[in-house]
């Protein structure tokens, strides 16, 4: 087991950082009105500079940085990528993130990289795997990282463990923390005729490092029936901000992201989705 320890989060809602808003941070910087933190997809920062990383550098100095991969493929049979871990140590050497997080997924086979987090098994042998893969990248970054719950549209037929107990044996056999996603949670309950509340409520306040909410789409499918995707494309749905509010009167506050990775709004749009993930917080905070 890993016993690195990562530099925290502000217990305050993050943006995701996209280019077309590399200005309006620094402005709202410049006004005292920026954002606590914000996180980045490694992999779009892998180059050795130029304008990506020259914004970057500017940003970094005012806001702490989520690193939130989706190239390790940690769960592929052949392992953890080793390029992509090189350059992800390479990348944290260079910005210090307060936070590094991937996902339970994999997406690499023998010849192919696919453009999709592909689902794992909750099996005992997939656990062993698992595991040991996320030892591994903790022992070549130093620290600790997170690990995100997936969006599921279909179930394997047969598991050894539910989704929240596989995580929460994966945090203690490694060492590692939660991303707990909770917009993953509802599209996972749709698709799988499941209660999102009561799937909520299984998972353990204390591995939960990060919180991510977004918005999804619901569409029908070529079957006669509806589908969730999670697309990231829109404002939090209601219903994920309740499930937020549910988990944080457990919890207490988190830091929470809102995503928008599809029809990125204007910032302004996404800045008053964050002032409501920190109204939440807010309020858990003056009730404790």
């Amino acid at each position: 087991m890993s016993s690195f320890r990562s530099p925290a989060l502000p217990l305050r809602s993050g943006i995701g950082l996209k280019p077309r808003h590399y200005p309006d941070v620094l402005a709202a910087v410049e006004r005292g009105d920026a954002p606590a933190w914000a996180e980045i997809h490694p992999q779009n920062y892998f180059g050795a500079g130029g304008p990506p990383h020259r914004w970057l550098t500017a940003i970094a100095a005012h806001l702490p940085l989520s690193f939130h991969s989706v190239g390790l493929s940690l769960g592929s049979a052949a392992g953890t990528d080793p390029d992509e871990l090189e350059a992800l140590a390479a990348l944290c050497a260079r910005y210090a993130p307060a936070m590094v997080s991937d996902h339970l997924s994999w997406s690499n086979g023998p010849e192919d990289k696919f453009p999709d987090l592909l689902p794992i098994p909750y099996t005992h042998a997939a656990l062993d795997h698992f595991a040991r893969e996320v030892g591994r990248v903790q022992d070549r970054l130093g620290r600790t990282m997170l690990v995100e719950n997936p969006s599921r549209y279909l179930a394997y037929a047969e598991s050894d463990w539910s989704e929240v107990d596989f995580l929460h044996e994966l945090c203690r056999r490694s060492g590692c923390g939660l991303l707990l996603d909770i917009n993953n949670i509802e599209v996972s309950a749709f698709n799988l005729g499941l209660d999102p509340v009561s799937w909520l409520d299984a998972f353990d306040p204390a591995f939960v490092g990060e919180i991510h909410v977004a918005g999804h789409a619901v569409k029908d499918d070529d079957m006669g029936g509806r589908i969730a995707i999670d697309d990231h494309g829109s404002a939090v749905r209601p219903s994920c901000w309740a499930l937020l509010e549910r988990f944080i009167a457990r919890a207490g506050p988190k830091p929470v992201l809102v995503e928008w990775d599809t029809d990125v709004p204007e910032f302004s749009v996404l800045m008053a989705e964050a002032r409501a993930a920190d109204r939440v917080l807010a309020r858990e905070a003056l009730d404790a």
